[in-house]
């Protein structure tokens, strides 16, 4: 087995049943050994309970977990409160985030940017987490113009962060410029590209829309033209990621970090054409 750091997301179950089939998924995604889990926080806390339960069991069952934290909706003692749960835990890595306002919620809270969060974070813990941070090679969607996202992102690296996770992307130059940006603004953190198996064309197509990952034209012509023929869809889907993560592994990216959407099918089947398993 080659030697990738590997690292792979999973989002806290609304029900008995999905946490039966979580429990089930992350025991089959165990076999690649991945560096840590990382587990989705609600905007506003509103999973904190969920994330944390499932952050319980995967540390009790000897992995690494990162949950996720999103300070935005969330106030200085919300967030402590939430740390020293975590830090009691014996959790050591947090992934670090802005989020997304709550629907009805008018105010942002204590925090307005994920580089407050992380500077809060060092201030309350010192060095006890490694902190992740959110990157985006084809720009965060509510960015008015790259350079400001490219400014947003160096201030919370240098805030105190140890490494960043990209939003997802099929374009593996958009993930080359972008290090070579951040490097250039004297950001020398590791930036692990995200990946996100192709599953279902039409659910990718809306998703993508929403957070502002870029579909290449060439790929939804292909897609589209596939209607609804759900095994080629997914043959392509295999064949278009794996070469995505070849390139990136081969261009010098530290690794990948694979958004499971708590299935571990075709996370499994890209990592063994890759020669993980």
């Amino acid at each position: 087995m080659k030697h990738t750091e590997l690292s792979i997301e999973f989002f806290p179950p609304q029900t008995p049943e999905g946490v039966e089939k979580l429990r089930a998924v992350r025991g089959k995604l165990a076999a690649l050994k991945p560096e840590f889990f990382s587990v989705t926080f609600g905007a506003g806390g509103s999973t904190r309970e969920r994330t944390f339960a499932v952050v319980r069991e995967i540390a009790t069952d000897g992995f690494v977990a990162a949950p996720h934290l999103s300070c935005v909706g969330s106030t200085r003692e919300n967030i402590s409160a939430v740390l020293q749960e975590y830090k009691a835990a014996g959790i050591r890595r947090i992934v670090a985030l802005r989020g997304d306002l709550p629907s009805g919620m008018a105010e942002a809270g204590d925090f307005r940017y994920a580089n407050e969060l992380v500077d809060f974070i060092r201030q309350e813990t010192g060095d006890h987490f490694h902190l992740d941070i959110a990157a985006y090679p084809e720009w965060h969607p509510q960015a008015r113009n790259p350079h400001d996202d490219l400014t947003a992102f160096v201030r919370k690296a240098k805030a105190g962060a140890n490494s960043a996770i990209t939003q997802y992307f099929y374009n593996a130059d958009a993930y080359f410029h972008f290090c070579d940006e951040v490097r250039a603004r004297g950001v020398d953190i590791p930036i692990t590209p995200g990946i996100m198996p192709i599953a279902s064309f039409s659910k990718l197509a809306r998703f993508s829309d929403a957070c502002g990952a870029e579909l290449p034209r060439w790929m939804r012509r292909k897609f589209e033209g596939m209607g609804d023929d759900v095994d080629s869809i997914r043959a392509f889907g295999l064949d278009v990621v794996t070469e995505l993560c070849e390139r990136l592994l081969s261009g010098g990216a530290p690794g990948l970090h694979f958004y499971s959407m708590n299935q571990s099918a075709l996370t499994l089947e890209i990592c063994r054409r890759l020669d993980f398993i």
